[in-house]
């Protein structure tokens, strides 16, 4: 990117509705635009296949849950992010994108397994606050002057909490940990990633796995930590 042209930011969203890609997305675009972006915002991964447009990209944001996409796709994104475009997401639209592609889960680095329900299943009433309990994001302590994190403290919220199988390329920023309880199959705690970034050729890559909904990245540890990754990672 030139010294004097603006950042040129896409916004990718869809998939599952419950996830508020439209109003959680919409709700970073004046901190973008605020930060001189010039925003794109598609509803589809097709862009992703557009070689020419995805060379001037430098930030993508992408919450789509769940879905597939096409392989060319799947190349123009992973080819963009080599070639120095960061990346950037919250919850089950970078993390439980795309299920059927290896490829992408290898590039994202983690993929949402599991959020355990607050109750036993008999005290459960089948509706979304099934699933919504209290727990800790804890900031990696190895991590606590990164940029994307500095002087943020742990932090408590009341929403999906997100088992993700990972690998140890991540940069894992925080933490938290799911307990075993006595009705649970697992027998001991569980501590995964929370937040992490990734290195991807000459491209970053951030995850936040809080961001269900847009009262979650309305939280001010959540959102600042958002707007930070976005920043962090744009070319």
């Amino acid at each position: 990117m030139a010294a004097n042209q603006n950042p040129q930011a896409l916004i990718v969203r869809g998939g599952w509705d419950g996830h508020e890609p439209v109003q959680t997305t919409d709700s970073f675009i004046p901190f973008l635009t605020e930060n001189n972006y010039q925003v794109r915002v598609e509803d589809s991964t097709k862009i992703y296949a557009d070689a020419d447009y995805m060379a001037t990209v430098d930030l993508i944001v992408q919450v789509v849950t769940m879905s597939t996409i096409e392989k060319d796709e799947l190349a123009g994104l992973r080819q963009a992010i080599a070639n120095g475009t960061g990346m950037a997401g919250w919850h089950g639209g970078i993390a439980d994108s795309f299920r059927n592609s290896a490829d992408y889960l290898q590039l994202i680095g983690g993929q949402f397994a599991h959020h355990q329900a607050k109750a036993r299943p008999e005290e459960l009433k089948g509706e979304a606050a099934d699933n919504f309990v209290r727990y800790t994001v804890n900031i990696h302590p190895d991590q606590k002057q990164h940029p994307i994190v500095a002087g943020i403290e742990d932090f408590e919220l009341e929403t999906e909490q997100y088992w993700v199988l990972s690998d140890d390329y991540n940069d894992v920023l925080a933490t938290t940990t799911i307990p075993a309880r006595d009705f649970d199959a697992w027998h001991r705690p569980i501590t995964c990633p929370a937040i992490w970034t990734r290195q991807w050729g000459n491209g970053k890559i951030f995850v936040s796995t809080p961001g269900h909904q847009l009262t979650v990245v309305d939280h001010p540890s959540v959102r600042t930590i958002i707007e930070r990754g976005m920043l962090w990672v744009t070319r």
